[in-house]
């Protein structure tokens, strides 16, 4: 068989052997098959001096120049395969076609490589034809020159000084085109008939729907006070940097420093306090206080903790829980769960100092916990192992009340006694008894003179005691005396209410109290018809909130200075349930809502500021629970 022809003439071929890589290193070294953009490249790196191809310079050399004019390549009829090497050039190396007009800071196009400028003829109407493909219009060659560069800089400085004579304005971070085509209809959706300006008004486009929700979402959120004041300081501020010299801003720091320096508090902690208006409070309904952890049970205690700098809540419920609860107003995080099985809670504070929690029941001993070390301990049998007799026992310690200072708890005994124990040794004895002549309602400590406590009995008589001499001082009627049920007051001393069984509350002016033998009321609020079951103060003893557990939203919010009842809160609509305890917090921010459902309803009050404005509450309020409580 013949050897394969095209094999035979391989072998016999004389070929010379080329080492390894010399085609690559051949079609590296070769400057003809580079392109302009490879030899730039070259240029920036290795510092090679920028040769043009020969395929730009033929580009170049098809542009002739006749009568002024410039005509390219394309316009010619043998054009056709030349320019096919226009395809790779860069957009700088291409000239570019200007209408005369002065060009703004977006449209301006600067051509470093082409040393030449070309301006367009006036008429736009060319420009349109040279786009489809009609007549060539002719382009005026002008070299550059030294005032080019002056003529460029004369339109940046008017373009610059006429966008300094605008407002600036913070442009949006990102603009969606499809909102001028989009169309809304404010009648298909419930939530959107808010929207309405007029009951007819159906269907708007989009920038007319995004400014209506701004405008819903302003009048619901303002602008806080704060934010206006410090916009209201900055700019001046900045006038008066423009305006002022250095020795005016030094003048104005040393007039501020004094003030700022002179005070260990807040910066906002100077501010008056805000004066609330009656008739009308706005609400706004937000979660649970305790909407983290739930209890199982009746909410029986509620309080916040004494110190302001600790935003705590603690609520104590029938399933012999104590539950701790970080509260923020958004998610109100919970902390910590206390479970005493062998006792029942029904009343549970905080100490005065903030350290620790002290938890009663119908039970003759007490637990209390200590916040710092987490170590609960629980009291002896037969209140502390005192030397009464089994007679004069007590088997419970739901009614009691500490000191402001912390160093006497008051417990209300059977048949009118009141244990007074130290509590300041930390042995927690018994040091002092006092005898009423009817059964303890409520105790509550005079922050009118020191050492001076009030106890309500059961035939609505107010005894006032000197506990350093153990003996009574004063004692009179409450107005009416229909069964007293519960007395407060607030933590200023101004003023002392006292709760009937027929929902009846009388305001005394605490501090005339003392003098007056038969001290009237300064007002009778017969807004409840159940017995009064809670009556709290905020810190500033501006409201007043009351409440009954018989019926639902049995709750109501006075306003002391001019001893009126809100009228538009609570409304029909407002599933509070049946109240059975409630406190303000330190500063008044959050008013705490405890009812049988076990839900744990806040209401957060903006009062530590002044402002001229009407008071705008928000009122954290469950989602369902308490409908049917």
């Amino acid at each position: 068989m013949p050897k394969h022809t095209r094999k035979r003439q391989k072998l016999t071929r004389d070929e010379a052997v080329q080492p390894l890589g010399s085609k690559h290193l051949a079609a590296l070294t070769d400057d003809a098959s580079k392109d302009d953009e490879e030899r730039r490249l070259e240029s920036m790196l290795f510092g090679v001096p920028y040769v043009a191809s020969s395929s730009s310079s033929k580009k170049k050399r098809g542009m002739k120049v006749e009568a002024g004019s410039v005509i390219t390549d394309e316009e010619e009829p043998d054009a056709g395969a030349d320019s096919k090497e226009l395809e790779h050039m860069l957009d700088s190396d291409l000239f570019f076609i200007d209408d005369g007009v002065a060009p703004s800071s977006s449209d301006s196009t600067t051509v470093p490589d082409a040393g030449v400028r070309e301006y367009h003829s006036d008429d736009e109407d060319d420009d349109d034809q040279e786009n489809s493909g009609h007549d060539a219009e002719e382009v005026e060659y002008i070299p550059q020159v030294a005032e080019g560069p002056e003529i460029v800089t004369e339109e940046h400085d008017q373009t610059t000084s006429a966008g300094d004579a605008q407002p600036r304005r913070k442009a949006p971070a990102w603009v969606d085109p499809d909102d001028a085509n989009l169309q809304v209809s404010l009648t298909a959706h419930s939530r959107l008939r808010k929207l309405r300006d007029a009951p007819s008004e159906d269907t708007v486009s989009g920038p007319e729907y995004e400014r209506k929700l701004r405008r819903q979402f302003e009048r619901i959120n303002p602008t806080p006070e704060w934010a206006t004041k410090a916009r209201k300081k900055l700019h001046s501020s900045k006038r008066r940097r423009s305006s002022a010299s250095d020795s005016d801003v030094d003048e104005t720091i040393e007039d501020i420093l004094p003030d700022l320096l002179a005070s260990t508090g807040g910066i906002s902690a100077g501010k008056k306090p805000r004066v609330l208006t009656q008739g009308v409070i706005s609400v706004d309904r937000l979660r649970d206080a305790n909407q983290a952890a739930p209890a199982e049970g009746e909410i029986k205690s509620v309080q916040f903790h004494p110190s302001p700098q600790i935003p705590v809540l603690l609520t104590a419920s029938t399933d012999r829980r104590l539950k701790l609860f970080h509260v923020d107003g958004l998610t109100n995080p919970h902390a910590q769960t206390l479970h005493i099985p062998s006792l029942p809670i029904t009343n549970a504070v905080f100490h005065p100092s903030g350290s620790s929690i002290f938890m009663t029941g119908p039970r003759p001993f007490y637990y209390t916990y200590d916040l710092q070390s987490g170590a609960s301990h629980r009291s002896p049998r037969g209140l502390w192992g005192t030397t009464f007799s089994s007679a004069n026992q007590d088997t419970s310690m739901e009614t009691c009340a500490f000191s402001p200072d912390g160093d006497i708890l008051a417990v209300a005994g059977r048949r009118g006694h009141i244990h007074l124990v130290d509590w300041r040794s930390g042995s927690a004895q018994v040091v002092g008894g006092l005898k009423a002549n009817a059964a303890i309602k409520s105790l509550w400590w005079s922050r009118v003179q020191d050492g001076e406590l009030l106890s309500l009995t059961q035939d609505s008589q107010v005894y006032v005691w000197d506990v350093r001499q153990c003996k009574c001082v004063k004692r009179w009627q409450d107005e009416g005396g229909f069964g007293s049920r519960i007395m407060s007051g607030d933590q200023q001393g101004n003023y002392l209410s006292v709760g009937s069984n027929i929902g009846l509350v009388n305001v005394y002016n605490a501090k005339s109290v003392g003098g007056d033998p038969k001290p009237k009321p300064l007002k009778t609020i017969g807004n409840l018809t159940t017995n009064i079951s809670c009556l709290r103060y905020n810190h500033d003893a501006q409201l007043l909130a009351m409440a009954s557990n018989v019926k639902k939203d049995q709750m109501r919010l006075v306003h002391l200075p001019s001893l009126t009842v809100y009228s538009n809160w609570p409304t029909s609509k407002t599933p509070l349930g049946h109240v059975t305890s409630m406190d303000f917090s330190v500063g008044s921010e959050y008013l705490a809502i405890g009812n049988i459902r076990a839900a744990c309803c806040c209401i957060n009050l903006e009062t530590s500021h002044s402002n001229d404005d009407i008071l705008v509450d928000s009122i954290l309020l469950p989602d369902d629970k308490c409908a049917s409580g």
